[in-house]
């Protein structure tokens, strides 16, 4: 479970697109948008599973920063579908969904890097 993670894109358009696409199949959506005010310097799109957005990404520049992110899901077919729609969503692999027992025994995982190169994954820890 996270609390909440923020992340710094270079284009929040294309961010939202792939976050979007990517965490439907594991119950994410866009929870909250917010332009640029005053007081709020950056464009901002809150994700996550209703009532609370965990995944925060901010227009801005990202630099050299490496970043990684895991979501829990409850399934195995979960991490298969995050992994299908995030390479859809314009993803990068950086490991198919399966086993990875230098984990732990039943960790399951898939890795894709976001269009800034975000290292994101969804992991099941549950025997199917």
């Amino acid at each position: 479970m996270l609390a909440h993670v923020g992340l710094v894109v270079s284009d929040i358009e294309k961010s939202k697109h792939f976050y979007r696409e990517a965490l439907k199949p594991i119950g994410y959506e866009i929870l909250r948008e917010h332009g640029m005010t005053p007081t709020r310097p950056a464009a901002s799109a809150g994700f996550g599973e209703a009532p609370r957005a965990d995944l925060w990404i901010y227009q801005g520049n990202p630099g050299n920063v490496t970043t990684h992110i895991a979501f829990q899901v409850g399934k195995r077919a979960l991490v298969d579908a995050f992994y299908q729609a995030a390479m859809a969503a314009g993803g990068r692999d950086n490991g198919r969904p399966g086993l990875r027992p230098q984990y732990s025994q039943h960790y399951y995982g898939a890795f894709v890097l976001d269009p800034d190169g975000y290292n994101i994954e969804a992991v099941c820890r549950e025997t199917e």
